[in-house]
């Protein structure tokens, strides 16, 4: 039962990576579009990709927080207790994001929006950045057992940490340049196609060389994760690795068929290595899952609520996105209008 929720855990983080990962990805495009009239027209992808879902893809982050802290109490405080300042952060990255880009929309003066529009797009750098970090400081076993706290600093602030989220900023930033070339073909702007196109290819490569750059630090400061991708989690490596490269020769082709789904596997597979790797230990390596796990009549109930999620909100969020992709969902905000000054 421990495996089948640590699997469970995984796997919603993998939905939220994959989802809600894009979504930040759009806002660094968002930062990089340029000024007010040359970025209106990247920015008008950015919003009609993101605007319908954006709210809801942060449910999968609370499905994480809720299983983790329910199901494995005493990993949950250690890594909490150690990593408050980068948990912090990305918590606070996030509701000035979600601000940000909500009164973007609906603010008349250009001024406010450009205030608003920056909170928005230097946030969607900062969270996945923090995440990442925290990320790396749990795999390079700088967060002890035991309910303890670790060194608030070097547990986030290290060659393993920060390289992880320096990758996790660029490949959330590729995946959301690959759908939104998706984007701009179901709007019908081939200029902008070609735009992100090219901002795919790009990130793509950049990614490619943080994936050297993280073996080479991974296999020196995070000795144990590093051997189990290349044992028992390589096979998902390298079906990432494989997805990158699919996904990077279509772009060069401008055959655009097929790269979202190469997106979507590509990060997914590396995330799941990543939680593979890990393997048995929730805490390398000093706290294994089992160890971690709460009494059996909670993990119970935990994924008894997990099946009662699937068949209630599942649904929906499949609505949403068939709803969205089928551009049914109404647009928010206001119509432009002269700006007073």
């Amino acid at each position: 039962m421990t495996t089948v929720v640590a699997t469970v855990l995984l796997l919603v983080l993998t939905a939220y990576v994959v989802f809600g990962g894009a979504d930040f990805g759009a806002g660094l495009w968002d930062l990089t579009a340029g000024d007010a009239d040359k970025g209106a027209r990247p920015r008008a992808v950015v919003e009609h990709g993101i605007g319908p879902v954006w709210e809801a893809n942060h449910v999968w982050l609370i499905f994480v927080f809720v299983i983790a802290w329910t199901a494995f109490p005493e990993a949950y405080a250690s890594i909490t207790l150690t990593l408050f300042v980068p948990l912090t952060l990305a918590a606070l990255g996030i509701v000035l994001r979600g601000a940000g880009f909500a009164f973007r929309k609906v603010v008349v003066q250009t001024r406010y929006r450009r205030w608003f529009g920056a909170a928005f797009a230097a946030s969607s750098v900062l969270v996945p950045y923090c995440l990442g970090a925290v990320a790396g400081g749990i795999a390079s076993g700088r967060v002890p057992a035991g309910g303890r706290a670790g060194d608030p600093v070097d547990s986030w602030i290290n060659p393993t940490s920060v390289v992880v989220g320096v990758l996790g900023v660029a490949l959330v930033a590729w995946l959301a340049a690959v759908y939104l070339v998706w984007v701009a073909r179901r709007v019908g702007d081939a200029e902008m196609v070609q735009y992100f196109r090219r901002r795919a290819l790009v990130s793509g490569l950049l990614v490619a060389a943080l994936l050297v750059v993280a073996a080479v630090v991974l296999s020196s400061d995070a000795t144990y994760v590093f051997d189990g991708l290349t044992s028992r989690a390589a096979p998902l490596a390298v079906v990432g690795v494989l997805g990158l490269g699919g996904a990077l020769t279509l772009l060069t082709l401008d055959a655009l068929r097929g790269v979202r789904l190469l997106g979507v596997v590509t990060v997914a597979a590396l995330v799941l290595a990543g939680g593979v790797a890990m393997w048995p230990y929730l805490l390398p390596t000093s706290l294994e899952v089992s160890a971690a796990a709460a009494p059996d009549g909670t993990l119970t109930t935990v994924l008894v609520a997990a099946a009662v999620a699937v068949v209630i909100v599942v649904p929906g969020f499949v609505l949403l996105y068939v709803l969205d992709q089928r551009d049914l969902l109404e647009e928010e905000g206001v119509a432009d209008v002269a700006d007073p000054v």
